[in-house]
Parts: structure tokens; C-alpha cells; sequence
């Protein structure tokens, strides 16, 4: 894909998936705005990103309306837009011990977050312009304690496929990752996170667990390729299949 000259909009941009996506786009010569809610985050991407006249940074929360306008009323013009973020601290969790409100919280972020920028950034996107978001292998190979995840993750599958016929010819998809260290496995596996992904290296066809650039490449080529849309592209080194 040629990205030179494109502007794009990567929300949770500061950190994981999305930053290491944000690399990628800058080298390619984008212009490439990175959004969030930390402000402190957004800095430090910055700083990783080697402060690049061609990046910009903007703290906003993407499941609030108002903060959405805002933020597409900033941004102008763009080619694509790319969502990475994700709440689901808390959300890993066995029924009886289920907060509603962290479920709240991860199906905001990961569906309604999503569904404003749509609302809200389509009509700033080029003709052959592209939304994609990022959903997970949750939704096909759940674990006990992953209920609400994989509810989210589904959730978010349906939304692109809907919004792949409505704002055609706006191409919308989603990335599923399989398992990546990221920090959100922080939060998943705690003080475990080396011994749980370790665990899961060695069962994926693979031999490892997935790196945030694997992702970067497979958002690159969903919102570079003209003849995809309304699809699911799967990077999870085999993990449906064992």
C-alpha cells in the first residue's frame, strides 16, 4: 500500500497495536493523527514516534459523542481511520464475580466508540477512503472468564459487516488478533503474563505469541486494499485451529 501523502486517524494510537501502527504509516510518509484519552500517553507516543513533523496527537474519548464531534471537527480531511482502543480491564472475569460495569466499559469502547467514529468521521474520508477497527479471537475460541469479551468482540464484527453496505463505498473491516503481547495482558494475567503467554506460544502452530507489528501489517493491508470490505482478516498464528 502506498500511504504517502494519505492522512490518517488512528484512535488508541499511544500505545500497542495501534502505535506500532503509527510507526509504520509515518515511515510510509503519512500524515498520521493518534488519538486517546491520557494525554501523558499520547506525549510519550510522541516521543517513541521520534516527534515527527508529520504526526500529531489528540486527547479524546472516543465513546463520548460531544468529544467525538470535536475531535473530527480538528482533523479535517482523512483517507482512513483505525480504531485499536480497548477497556476491558476487569472484564475477564467468571460470571459470579461479572461487573456489569466494566462490561459497560469494554463494549463502549470497543463498539460504541467505533460506531461514533463512523457516525461522525465517514464524511471527512476520501471516496476510497477506509474504516477499520480491531476485534479478536475471543469471539471464535473463548475461555472460561471471557464471556463478556467475546461478546464485545462479536458485537464489533457485526457492526463492520453493517456498516460495510451502508457507507459503501466507504470500505469498512476488522483485524481479529489472536493472542499479543501487548500491555493490556497487564491487566488480563497480572504478575502470570510471561508464564500465560509462554503457555500459549507453545500450543499455537506458530511457535509464539503475536507482536504488535504483526498487527500493523494486517491493518496496512485492510486499509490498503480496494477489493476488501465488510471482512474479518484472522492474524492468530493458527489459534482456531488448535
Amino acid at each position: 500500500m502506498d500511504l504517502a501523502g494519505s492522512r490518517v486517524l488512528i484512535a488508541g494510537g499511544s500505545s500497542g497495536m495501534g502505535l506500532a501502527l503509527a510507526r509504520r504509516c509515518l515511515k510510509a510518509g503519512a500524515r498520521v493523527i493518534i488519538a486517546g484519552r491520557s494525554e501523558g500517553r499520547l506525549a510519550q507516543a510522541r516521543t517513541s514516534l521520534g516527534e515527527s513533523a508529520s504526526l500529531d496527537a489528540i486527547a479524546v474519548d472516543i465513546t463520548q459523542e460531544r468529544q467525538v464531534v470535536s475531535l473530527f471537527e480538528q482533523v479535517g480531511q482523512l483517507d482512513h481511520i483505525v480504531s485499536t482502543a480497548a477497556d476491558i480491564e476487569g472484564a475477564y472475569e467468571l460470571l459470579p464475580s461479572l461487573d456489569l460495569t466494566a462490561v459497560q466499559k469494554a463494549m463502549e469502547s470497543k463498539v460504541y466508540g467505533p460506531l461514533l467514529l463512523a457516525k461522525h468521521g465517514a464524511g471527512k474520508l476520501s471516496p476510497a477512503g477506509s474504516l477499520t477497527f480491531v476485534s479478536g479471537i475471543a469471539a471464535y475460541r473463548p475461555l472460561p472468564k471471557g464471556s463478556a469479551v467475546a461478546t464485545v468482540n462479536a458485537a464489533l464484527e457485526g457492526l463492520v459487516k453493517a456498516l460495510a453496505v451502508e457507507l459503501a463505498p466507504l470500505r469498512v473491516n476488522a483485524v481479529s488478533p489472536g493472542w499479543v503481547d501487548t500491555p493490556i495482558w497487564s491487566f488480563v494475567a497480572g504478575d502470570r503474563k510471561d508464564e500465560t503467554l509462554g503457555a500459549m506460544a507453545r500450543k499455537l502452530p506458530v511457535g509464539r505469541v503475536g507482536r504488535p507489528d504483526d498487527i500493523a501489517d494486517a491493518l496496512a493491508f485492510v486499509m490498503g486494499n480496494g477489493f476488501t470490505t465488510g471482512s474479518v482478516l484472522h492474524v492468530e498464528g493458527g489459534h482456531r485451529l488448535v
